[in-house]
Formats: C-alpha cells, structure tokens, sequence
C-alpha cells in the first residue's frame, strides 16, 4: 500500500496535475487505489490541497466547502467512517436567474445531481469542538441548494481515496435564495423532492445528512482545523445530500423542492 510517506512533493505535483488534466479536457483516470494502492486519506487530502493550490494560482476562487459522504449507506458502501470534503470552485457556481440556473452538459463527464441545503456563514467556526449549536449561531442564513457531482475516475469506480483526492468529486452547484427563516426550521425534518424533468424521482429529509444538516458543517469545521483551516464569514457550505443522485445529461431539467422555500431549477444544455 502506498503511505503518506511515500507520495513525495513531486509525486503530488503529478496526481494533482493529472487530476487537471482530466478537468480540462473531460478525461477520466483510473482510480488511484487501484493503480497505486492509495490507501492513506491523508495522501489523498494532500493531492487535492495541491490541485486546489494549483486552480488558485492560475485565477480560480474558493467560495467555500463542500461535505460528502454524510449518509451512513454511502459510508458503508466505500467501507469509512465519516464524510469527506472538497473545495467550491467558483468557476464552477452558476447562478439561478429567477429560480433557474443553467449549466452546459459539455462541462462535465459524468455528472450527477443532488438536492441539499447550503449553510451561509457569518461568524468564524474553528475547530476542534465545534458543535451542531456553534454551526447554527454561526450561521447567517441557509439556501436549497442543487451539487452537480462529477467524477474524473472511471465510472465513478472510487473509494474514499479517490474522491477525497478528486475534490470530494466536484461538479458545481447552484444556490436559491437566502432564507433566514431556515435557520430557526428543525432541518432535520424538512423534506426534499428532487424531480427530473418534471416527474418526482426521489423524495429525500434532513436527517439523512448525519441525522441533522448543521451536524455536518459542524464535523467539516473541526476536520478543518486539522489543517489549520477555519470556516470563515462569508463561506458557503454544502452541507450533504439528502438523498440519492440522479445522473444527468444534456436537455435534463432538475428540480428541488423544500417546504417554505421556493423550487429551484437546474438545466442542462448542450
């Protein structure tokens, strides 16, 4: 198996570098735990640190973070114990005009669409023991949300490994409105219906993402104080899907429905 140690700067100069590569040009690569045996996600964190470091130095901007693997399935299924995250670039955020955004299926490889709640933050969250409580003082107001997840493995063929060096397999995402009001909501029993193309295809709840969305936020900010990172006023924060995705493609609508909130609508085009 290959250990920390072992990937060297310039070893993760090069898989960081691949990964842009397959980002550019709408390529995929094999899994690294297959190819390499990455078994270490602390490898893996620093290959996306340095892709990510890459991005910026070329004009990229982070806007905040995103949370996956928040569903206890999901974290059987890659045989982990906690989620993962990843960068919002913002290259990658379309915004919703009216309630709809619209992205180019020409963006991505193999995307796949999920509904969650975005958290806006407005006052600083460093870990460690930042609680589910501290996440929702700290927060400014929360919006529906719709990740377009997106994998540069092959058929989405990951383990943990591979998506925590993926960027937590990064898409974009699209925002509603900010809704103060949500804060105050019990996130943990709001319901989500995720249509496509006008017919319901799955119903989702707040619960699902670690039994309450502000949990989430809350293990991100104290995983992130592990690299000397903190959530900062201003960062958005994708908190985890509520359910299952959808895969996507060129001429799909997606629709996110929440109660009190108004839908929101994704399409994609050529």
């Amino acid at each position: 198996m290959v250990e920390t140690h072992v990937l060297d700067d310039q070893r993760v100069a090069d898989l960081a570098a691949q990964f842009e590569h397959a980002w550019s040009t709408r390529t995929t690569i094999p899994p690294l735990s297959e190819t390499l045996g990455l078994a270490d996600p602390a490898a893996a964190y620093a290959i996306q640190t340095r892709w990510t470091a890459m991005r910026l130095a070329n004009g990229e901007r982070i806007l905040g973070r995103k949370i996956g693997l928040t569903s206890l399935a999901m974290q059987q299924q890659l045989g982990v114990h906690e989620p993962d995250y990843g960068s919002l670039w913002a290259s990658r955020y379309v915004p919703a005009e009216r309630g709809l955004a619209v992205a180019p299926a020409s963006w991505f490889i193999q995307p796949r669409v999920e509904g969650e709640l975005a958290f806006l933050i407005g006052r600083r969250l460093a870990g460690p023991g930042v609680t589910l409580q501290h996440v929702l003082a700290a927060t400014e107001a929360i919006a529906v949300a719709i990740e377009i997840v997106d994998s540069r493995i092959e058929d989405w063929r990951i383990k943990l490994v591979d998506t925590v060096a993926d960027n937590a397999s990064y898409g974009g995402f699209t925002l509603g409105p900010w809704s103060r009001a949500l804060r105050t909501a019990d996130l943990r029993t709001i319901g989500m219906v995720l249509s496509q193309n006008g017919r319901p295809a799955v119903e989702g709840i707040g619960a699902a993402a670690l039994g309450h969305p502000a949990r989430c936020v809350a293990w991100l900010a104290n995983k992130l104080a592990e690299f000397g990172i903190a959530l900062e006023p201003g960062d958005i924060v994708l908190s985890g899907s509520l359910a299952r995705a959808l895969p996507a493609r060129a001429g799909d609508v997606f629709t996110v429905e929440m109660h009190g909130q108004p839908p929101l609508l994704l399409r994609f085009t050529e």
